[in-house]
């Protein structure tokens, strides 16, 4: 047996392994629900992959709903994409809350974002619904941290929500089935670099 066949036979045999441990942890999960997904931390993508998930969701015919906010007054490319496929979207009109620095005028505009919010997660015929940067919302004291609880324990049992942005309250995250933090490693604008239009908005 030449050397290559003793190599692709212990190829073989560790990734038979592998496939038997990873058999073994989808036999045992059984249980079926609608998942909450938090996605934190200080790293470019937070936003992105949650929109990911909701255009995965909606190639599966999928009913999904976005609220936004933040940054509402950007042009959104998912946006644009996902409307068109019947993606319902909310947005928070007043944009950043370091350009409008008026806390009561930004509370209100989070306040009637999150009453929508709150429709959305009392609606059975939506699967999955993205709120993209409530974690700022709570933070700022805009929106009841309490409110937010109850309304996601609440929700549908089959229905899956998303929430990105930085700073995820630990009761959030505790709560959560899955919670991905990303890394901020690099950024093009820590080095001056403009935002480019259709790869970071």
């Amino acid at each position: 047996m030449s050397n290559d066949d003793i190599k692709q036979q212990r190829h073989q045999a560790r990734q038979q392994k592998v496939k038997e441990q990873v058999d073994a942890r989808i036999a045992q999960a059984q249980e079926e629900k609608g998942l909450l997904l938090i996605i934190t931390g200080n790293g470019k993508g937070k936003s992105t992959s949650g929109f990911g998930t909701i255009a995965r969701a909606v190639g599966h015919g999928k009913k999904c709903a976005v609220a936004q906010f933040i940054k509402g007054t950007w042009e959104n490319g998912e946006r644009n994409l996902l409307e068109k496929l019947g993606v319902e979207f909310q947005v928070m009109a007043t944009g950043f809350t370091w350009d409008t620095q008026n806390k009561q005028a930004d509370t209100q505009a989070a306040q009637q974002v999150w009453q929508e919010c709150r429709r959305m997660l009392k609606d059975t015929t939506l699967d999955v619904v993205l709120f993209d940067e409530l974690t700022y919302m709570v933070s700022y004291g805009y929106i009841d941290l309490d409110d937010v609880i109850e309304a996601l324990n609440t929700r549908p049992a089959m229905q899956s929500v998303i929430i990105t942005g930085r700073g995820a309250h630990r009761t959030l995250i505790e709560m959560a089935d899955t919670v991905s933090e990303v890394k901020n490693v690099k950024h093009a604008f820590d080095a001056g670099i403009k935002a480019l239009q259709g790869v970071d908005w």
